[in-house]
């Protein structure tokens, strides 16, 4: 990634000393330099290359600054400012002009201060350093400034290696006139250098990121798009749909009444069974069943979506939840499934397989519930049937061992007693009758008499049964209450066997509504063509993945050029 320079240009305005007619060929010569850095810096402040000056101005450039630069006349007295001062205001301006942006001058100050110059602003430390013959805008090298200890020598080389700005020609000595013959050609040739120059740098750097484009994207691309188009073995999907519904009651209302689903299941049995489809225990049933593994490890499979035969469980693993795609729709309850295999037969087998195990795995999500609740209620009938059984079984048996109904028989001695009492009340009211009259009829009387007598006789027999009957600890008050204790039992035990009849059929209603169906909407049906790999568009995925990669490498590494740089 390289950004396009833009160069900047300013109006600089030289001041041109006055010069001496001794010093007129030294200036001439002086001049070039000096000119070469004010295009330099008219053209995006790229320093140009200093020009060779013969014989003596190439021993001066290797003279210290301090005996390069010219001494400044003396000021003169009074309040007007000296020439010094007043040149340097003038070079501040011109620098001012120059449009140098900020991280430029506080480079400039940093780059003053290490060479132990005092400047009074970013301004002053650019023209201290351009008198001092030092670039304040070029970058150092984190080489130059790492300099050993006890190496001072190779310090001092490393700073004379530097690049400096062209500085002026001592006077003095005898130096060769100018070759120049207008110095509008020379600038015009500098700034054509210039231009060639940022050119030839330009195409070089776009070459650069050619190369480097097509190694580190184009190439891959190819390969990759390659290898989709003619090496990858195609790979036949079976897509197929399915819903599990479930019996919510209606179990009473007909013969067929219990038989008819109601409503979808809800989403855990539906989520239930996606998990065990895209389960380990799915995988190894149908590597059983139907040689998973043994597919994928064919020799006609490509060296990458092929499996080696000797692979794990866990390797087999990947490459099932590869190549068995489930996912559960909510708001519909349909479950979609895609099985993969290179062969569509083999896709539609796996598929149909994988529909079994889903069933048999539906039939068995509430199957443990049914059968708490249908074991309960049949344990609750069978108790209430023995126990209604044997309080039948007591009741005959109290009626054998009496032979009789005591009641019967209690209530026939209580109807005698009350015939009894009732003919006897007459019997003595018609004696009264007779004994009333002043002369009774003896005979009557003692008809009479003697009826009363045995009425009250025979009375007294019932009474004295009656009581036996009702005391002793085999009477027939005591038959009868163990009789009516033994009714009252065969009584509850059919009142609970009828409810545990009512359980058990409301168990068995709850149980029907607990099943789940699975219906299928979408059957596997082989396919004739391949539907992996999709060449185009994994060709352009991995343009794009390469693409990103190499993005994020480039802008990294300039980042931490720009780092480094500073």
């Amino acid at each position: 990634m390289t950004t396009k320079p833009k160069a900047r240009k300013f109006r600089i305005r030289r001041t041109t000393p006055t010069a001496t007619p001794s010093e007129t060929p030294q200036s001439v010569e002086g001049g070039a330099p000096a000119r070469h850095a004010a295009v330099a810096g008219a053209i995006g402040q790229q320093p140009a290359r200093p020009q060779t000056v013969p014989n003596q101005a190439t021993t001066a450039r290797t003279d210290p600054p301090e005996q390069n630069a010219a001494t400044p006349p003396p000021a003169r007295e009074g309040d007007v400012s000296s020439a010094s001062e007043v040149d340097g205001e003038l070079d501040m301006d011109a620098i001012r002009r120059e449009g140098l942006t900020g991280r430029q001058l506080r480079m400039a100050r940093r780059v003053a201060q290490k060479h132990g110059l005092a400047p009074t602003s970013d301004f002053d430390a650019v023209r201290l350093l351009r008198q001092a013959g030092i670039d304040p805008l070029q970058r150092s090298n984190m080489l130059e400034l790492v300099v050993p200890q006890g190496d001072q020598q190779g310090g001092d080389a490393v700073s004379q290696n530097r690049i400096q700005l062209p500085q002026t020609i001592p006077l003095g000595g005898k130096n060769l006139p100018s070759t120049e013959v207008s110095p509008m050609e020379r600038r015009m040739r500098e700034i054509a250098d210039i231009q060639n120059d940022i050119t030839r740098r330009r195409r070089r750097k776009m070459a650069l990121l050619t190369v480097r484009l097509l190694f580190f994207v184009g190439l891959p691309t190819i390969m990759g798009g390659y290898y989709f188009h003619n090496i990858a073995t195609p790979m036949y999907a079976t897509d197929s749909q399915f819903l599990i519904i479930q019996n919510e009651g209606g179990g009473g209302l007909g013969p067929l009444g219990g038989l008819l689903p109601t409503q979808f299941a809800n989403s855990a049995d539906s989520i239930a069974t996606q998990s065990y489809l895209q389960s380990k225990d799915a995988m190894l049933r149908l590597d059983k069943d139907v040689g998973f593994i043994a597919h994928f490890s064919q020799p006609n499979i490509d060296p990458i979506q092929r499996m080696d035969p000797d692979a794990s469980n866990e390797e087999a693993y990947k490459f099932y939840k590869k190549n068995v795609k489930i996912g559960y729709d909510p708001t519909e309850g349909m479950i979609r499934m895609e099985v993969i295999a290179a062969d569509p037969e083999v896709a539609t087998d796996f598929s149909e397989h994988l529909l079994d195990y889903a069933e048999e795995r539906v039939n068995g999500l509430s199957q443990q519930k049914r059968e708490d609740g249908m074991r309960d209620a049949r344990t609750a009938y069978e108790q209430t049937v023995v126990q209604r059984r044997e309080a039948q079984e007591a009741l005959i048996k109290l009626q054998v061992e009496n032979g009789v109904d005591p009641e019967a028989v209690i209530a026939s001695i209580r109807g005698q007693i009350n015939n009894y009492e009732t003919l006897l009340l007459e019997k003595e009211l018609e004696l009264a009758a007779l004994l009333d009259n002043p002369r009774p009829n003896r005979a009557k009387v003692d008809g009479v008499q003697g009826d009363v007598r045995r009425i009250g006789s025979q009375l007294d027999r019932l009474n004295e049964r009656m009581n036996n009957a009702t005391e002793g600890t085999n009477s027939l008050a005591k038959q009868a209450v163990s009789l009516q204790l033994a009714q009252a039992d065969l009584a509850a035990a059919d009142m609970a066997l009828q409810a545990s009849q009512t359980q058990m059929e409301q168990s068995r209603t709850e149980a029907q509504r607990q099943v789940r169906y699975l219906t299928i909407a979408v059957r596997p049906v082989a396919s004739q063509t391949p539907s992996y790999p999709r060449k185009f568009e994994n060709t352009v995925l991995t343009f794009l993945i390469f693409a990103g990669i190499y993005l994020m490498l480039s802008l990294t590494a300039s980042i931490l050029k720009e780092q480094v740089t500073k």
